[in-house]
Order: C-alpha cells, then sequence, then structure tokens
C-alpha cells in the first residue's frame, strides 16, 4: 500500500532522521514512538504531503486515499456537530449538494425539455448517492460520536460551542467516517478520556484499513499496534511486535552492544599499546601500520543512551491521621448545573487513589475541592490530625519564573538544600550537564511538566494531589514520574488518562458518574473487571456513610410512615409524568410510521426509472419535503418532552430522598 524508501529530513544541523525505509501493508497497524522532539510528527507530516523530505521516495499504490489527524486541529463554526461530521466525505456532501439543486430548480417549475433533462441527471445522482453510503452516513457519524463520548444532546451543538478537546475529537470522528484506506494519527488519545479510549481501541482492531499511530499512552500502543517504528538519536529501529515487546527487545539488544563495546575497547586499548610502544621501531613498522589500519577501518559499536528505571526519593513526609480528608454533605455548581450534592467521602493514609470517569463528569472540580483551592456551596472539607497538602494542576507551569534558570527555580521551593541533593533531583528528571543553567522561558511543554513536579519532591507534603501530571510528557518521562509515584510515602489522589500509570500506581478507584462517587478497592485491572461483570464485586463504602450503618432499632411506625409518604409521592409523580408518558409513545409511534415512508419515498428518489413521470417525480419530491418537515417537527417536540420527563424524575428521586432522611433523623 505504502512504500518509503531512504527517507531524510533535517531542519539546520539537526537531523531528525536519515535514509528510512520502511513498507506498510493493508492491515498493519503501526507505532511510531520516540522522545519528544525526535521528528514523530514530521514523519507524518511528509507522508501526509505538508512537508517535502530532503532526499528520498514515498509511493503508494493507485486509488489509496490518506487521512491524517493532527495533534492540533482549531477551527470555530456555526456548523452543527453532527452535520460537519456526516460531512466528511467530500464526494457524498458534493452529490447531497447537487441534488438539494436539482429538487429547487423542479420544484421551481421549469420547460419540459430542460425538466427531462434535470429529472434523467437527478435520478443518476440519486443512484451514485445511495452507492456512495449517503442515506447511512449520518446513522453511521452518530455510532462514532457516541463512541468517542459525544451525547446524544450535542448532536446539533454548533461547533463554536465546543472546547479544544472536544474540537479534536470531531476531527477524530469525521476521519473515522471518511474511513480512509491509511490513517495517519498523531496522538489521538491526547483528548480521550479512558471510556473513550478503550472504545477507540476497538474500532482500530475492526478498522479494515491501516494506520500509523503516535502515542504516550502506552496501553493504547501495546492494545493497537502489531509493529513498532522507533525514532531514536542516530538510528530508527523496526520491531515487529507491540510496545512492550519492543521494550523487552531493546533491552537485550542494549545489553549486547554493551557487551561487544567493552570487548571492542579493551580490543582497541591493546592495539592502542603496541602502536604507542613499536611506533618508533623501524623493525616492526609494518606491524605496526598494519594495526593503524584496522583500528582505521573499524566500525565502532556505539551504545544509545537508555532510559533506565532510577530509584526517586520523595522527601519523607511527616505521618498523617488515619483519616486525611473527609468530605461531608458537600455541594457545588456553576450556575444552574449541578455538579455534585450532598457528596460524602473520606479518604484514608496510604491511599492512592485514581478519579475516573467521563471528562466533564466533574473529576477536576472534586480534586479541587479535596485540594482546598476551590470553594463549594454546601457541607464540609476537614483535613486530618497533622495532614499538609500539595497540589499539582497545568496552571502551574504558567507559575514558574520564565527568567529563572532550572536550578534557581527549584531552589525557590527548598532554599536550604545543597546544590548536590537539588541537581540529583533534577538528574532523574532529565535535567543532566547544562541543563540545570536553562531559562524556564525556553523549556518545552514537557520540561515545564517536569521542573513542577520536581518542586513537588522537595516539599515534604504527606498529601499529594495531581491533574493531568503526564501531560506533555513522552512516554520515558513518563516512567519516571511512575517511579517517582511508586517510590512517595505519603496519600495520593490524581487524575490521569495514562490507563499505564494509574495501573501501576493506584490502589483505589474513585468512579464519578452523575454527581455521585464510588470508591473501588484495588487497582485498575480489578476496576475494569467489576465494570465488565456488572457489579458483581461491592463498592467499597466511603466510611462517613459505613460508619452510620443501617438502623436496625427502626420501628414499624416509622416504616409505615414512610411507605405512606413514598406512596404519595409515587401519586404525585404518576399525576405529573403520566401524560407525558403517553405523548412521547405516541410521538415515538407516529416517528417510525413516518421514518418508514420517509425511507420509501427515499428509495423512490433513488431509482432512476421513477424519474420517467415528471408529475409522479413533482408529487414524489412534495411527499419528500412534507415528511421531512414533519419528522423534524416531532422530534423537536419528543425531545423537549424527554428534557421535561426527566426534570419530573429527578424531582422525585429528590424528594424520596430529602424524605428518607427526614425518617432517619427523627
Amino acid at each position: 500500500m505504502l512504500s518509503v524508501s531512504n527517507l531524510s529530513k533535517s531542519y539546520g544541523n539537526q537531523t531528525l532522521f536519515h535514509d528510512i525505509n520502511f513498507n506498510v501493508s493493508a492491515r498493519d497497524r503501526i507505532a511510531i514512538i520516540g522522545r519528544n522532539g525526535t521528528g514523530k510528527t514530521t514523519l507524518f507530516e511528509v507522508l501526509a504531503g505538508n512537508l517535502t523530505p530532503d532526499s528520498g521516495s514515498i509511493s503508494m499504490l493507485k486509488g489509496t486515499t490518506t487521512g491524517y489527524l493532527e495533534q492540533d486541529t482549531t477551527f470555530s463554526s456555526e456548523q452543527q456537530l453532527l452535520d460537519h461530521v456526516a460531512c466528511a466525505s467530500t464526494q457524498i456532501s458534493g452529490l447531497s449538494h447537487r441534488i438539494q439543486i436539482l429538487q429547487e430548480e423542479l420544484a421551481a417549475g421549469v420547460d419540459e425539455g430542460i425538466a427531462e433533462g434535470l429529472m434523467r441527471e437527478l435520478g443518476e445522482l440519486q443512484y451514485k448517492y445511495e452507492a456512495a453510503g449517503g442515506y447511512n452516513t449520518k446513522y453511521e457519524a452518530k455510532i462514532i460520536l457516541s463512541g468517542l463520548g459525544f451525547a446524544e444532546s450535542d448532536y446539533h451543538r454548533p461547533l463554536s460551542e465546543f472546547s479544544g478537546g472536544w474540537l479534536m475529537r470531531a476531527a477524530l470522528a469525521k476521519l473515522l467516517l471518511l474511513n480512509p484506506d491509511l490513517l495517519l494519527l498523531d496522538e489521538p488519545t491526547n483528548h480521550l478520556d479512558l471510556e473513550a479510549c478503550i472504545w477507540f481501541e476497538e474500532y482500530l482492531k475492526t478498522y479494515q484499513g491501516a494506520a500509523l499511530v503516535t502515542s504516550h499512552d502506552r496501553a493504547f500502543l501495546n492494545r493497537v499496534a502489531g509493529k513498532v517504528i522507533a525514532i531514536e538519536q542516530g538510528e530508527v529501529i523496526f520491531h515487529q511486535g507491540n510496545y512492550d515487546s519492543f521494550i523487552v527487545a531493546r533491552q537485550r539488544d542494549l545489553a549486547v552492544r554493551e557487551a561487544t563495546a567493552k570487548r571492542q575497547d579493551l580490543k582497541i586499548q591493546k592495539e592502542t599499546r603496541f602502536i604507542e610502544r613499536f611506533r618508533a621501531d623501524k623493525r616492526r613498522a609494518a606491524q605496526v601500520q598494519s594495526r593503524v589500519n584496522r583500528l582505521e577501518k573499524l566500525e565502532r559499536v556505539v551504545v544509545p543512551r537508555s532510559t533506565r528505571k532510577v530509584r526517586i526519593t520523595f522527601p519523607e513526609p511527616v505521618r498523617s491521621g488515619e483519616d486525611v480528608i473527609a468530605l461531608k454533605n458537600i455541594a457545588k455548581s456553576y450556575g444552574s448545573n449541578m455538579v455534585y450534592r450532598d457528596l460524602n467521602l473520606v479518604l484514608n493514609r496510604g491511599d492512592r487513589v485514581a478519579l475516573v470517569g467521563h471528562n466533564g463528569a466533574g473529576k477536576t472540580t472534586l480534586l479541587k475541592v479535596l485540594a482546598g483551592v476551590l470553594p463549594f456551596d454546601e457541607g464540609e472539607r476537614k483535613l486530618g490530625y497533622n495532614v499538609s497538602v500539595s497540589y499539582y494542576a497545568q496552571h502551574q507551569l504558567d507559575l514558574l519564573d520564565p527568567d529563572n534558570t532550572v536550578l534557581i527555580e527549584l531552589w525557590r521551593v527548598a532554599p536550604n538544600e545543597s546544590e548536590e541533593r537539588m541537581r540529583g533531583i533534577l538528574g532523574t528528571f532529565l535535567f543532566s550537564g547544562d541543563d540545570v543553567y536553562k531559562k524556564i522561558s525556553v523549556l518545552s511543554g514537557g520540561e515545564k511538566s517536569r521542573l513542577a513536579i520536581a518542586k513537588m519532591l522537595v516539599r515534604p507534603a504527606n498529601f499529594l494531589l495531581m491533574d493531568e501530571p503526564t501531560n506533555h510528557l513522552d512516554i520515558p518521562s513518563r516512567e519516571i514520574l511512575t517511579d517517582a509515584l511508586q517510590s512517595y510515602r505519603g496519600t495520593l489522589c490524581f487524575i490521569t488518562h495514562d490507563r499505564t500509570l494509574i495501573q501501576q500506581v493506584a490502589n483505589k478507584m474513585l468512579e464519578i458518574k452523575s454527581g455521585e462517587v464510588r470508591l473501588f478497592p484495588g487497582d485498575y485491572a480489578s476496576f475494569l473487571d467489576w465494570k465488565k461483570t456488572a457489579g458483581e464485586m461491592k463498592p467499597e463504602a466511603s466510611r462517613s456513610v459505613s460508619r452510620n450503618g443501617p438502623d436496625k432499632n427502626s420501628s414499624r411506625n416509622k416504616l409505615r410512615e414512610r411507605k405512606r409518604i413514598e406512596g404519595e409521592l409515587r401519586n404525585e409523580y404518576s399525576r405529573k409524568s403520566t401524560p407525558l408518558k403517553k405523548r412521547i409513545a405516541a410521538i415515538e409511534a407516529d416517528l417510525t410510521r413516518l421514518e418508514a415512508q420517509f425511507e420509501q419515498v427515499e428509495k423512490l428518489l433513488a431509482d432512476p426509472e421513477h424519474y420517467g413521470d415528471k408529475s409522479r417525480v413533482m408529487e414524489t419530491i412534495d411527499t419528500h419535503r412534507v415528511l421531512k418537515e414533519r419528522i423534524t417537527s416531532l422530534t423537536a417536540e419528543w425531545e423537549e418532552l424527554l428534557l421535561e420527563l426527566e426534570s419530573i424524575n429527578r424531582e422525585f428521586d429528590e424528594a424520596k430522598e430529602q424524605a428518607q432522611e427526614n425518617q432517619g433523623s427523627h
């Protein structure tokens, strides 16, 4: 499908890659890996045709289509999300536009001779539109958008209302719907939550084309890729297998290289000693020259720098009490959007809690409340005995002083530490040698992230909260962060989309869903097993709830009174909801009937033979318009009624909870 020969690209004196050769077959899944700045994105830009290589060639089978997802996609439009994604195919959107124009011309009335030609053209266009999958486009678009985390209510929102992360998802959805033969995916998981990432993995497994992908998500690479191309300093490595098998093979290769290099060094030293000893001896001149020639021709074994597992130690934090933090009856809203109502949670000493849930579920809000940096509307936040808090968030990168060097910035938070100690910490975070004298203003996003995390190392906090600490970090840097958090002896609560980090660090999972939190003991794999078995493992209740326990002394009178109140609530609920449910059911029946009729009309419009009778064609076009308007009107009414019913259901649930609380307090 794709063949790359002797491809090279440089910027100034920096060579990103040189003489790369590889082939991509029809169903290949290839991971392109390497440190930030090694040229992965540049390679994609060259393959996509956006950059010209310095040398080499790229050949592709005739007719092969390519789709490229860039890391940063910025666009703003009033076009609705579903329409934007559904028009991914320029062929389909072009046919649809031409069909609409012809239908409007015929409806406006034209001469008999012209009408016959227009009807023939319309029939041909309708046939091409159906053959291209035009009538299924929006259905497939909805499936992809749903998998990527969009709600049905998002489909008709303008793109201008979405954040950058959701716009990236829209770009990915559009690309998947286009269904090219070759996908070039540059960091596609950056803006996906855990559930969307898992869906995307499954989608790629059954994708009929080929895919080249870069990602810092090690779990994603392991599940998707069957081949690896590693761009390293001075060489490009090809490996058959996933990311983990590449690491094992690479470590084995490095060990062999190190041993070979040592033997070669001994040989060079021996030859050099002979040359130095007998250089002036004319009788051995031929032998000396022979050995000089051998050394000049000797191909030196180079051992590339590898990322070794390093031992990082946080300062030993002061021991806290058993209960590190307790949230009691917390309520938090943003305007009319209620994020949490009556939230109760307790974290204990030694907990390593990963917050999981959909983007927008309230993970960052909860973390900020726990950190004490976000006020809440009601309730109480209580820190345990001797608890000190350290909070890492992305905005902290902006708090770094751009005029400071890396070393001075670290010294700001630990002025009494020695330079040796500071350089040791910075060295473990890949700031070696003169790197410590770099100005903050010239650091990359990944380097700033590493420095901000390093600053936390020298503060003896026993309760650490981290919001997306892996953002901007490449895989080696993420591995260093994992080592650091594994050695941390305090209590940890964090948010990340890096499943490998969650699996290796967390001992509890806190799931956030619809404003409710559930705490699960165990690692991420156990949590996923629980999810798959539909709740066979019971979630761990927060201690603030479990200590109260059920009231075993509830009297029969209290039970009777509660049932009476619940009965009254159900009657009131039935009075309000029954008419709505009947109307919703009637609309759904009407929509089913009308959509079936609409489908039949579209089949007629797609049939070229139908265009032999002008009056019949005009009648069909008019019916198509009336049905479309009626379906749109009923769908809008149906959505409004569903929202009203949802509001009634929520009021009923809240009233029941309030009644139960009132009974429990008496």
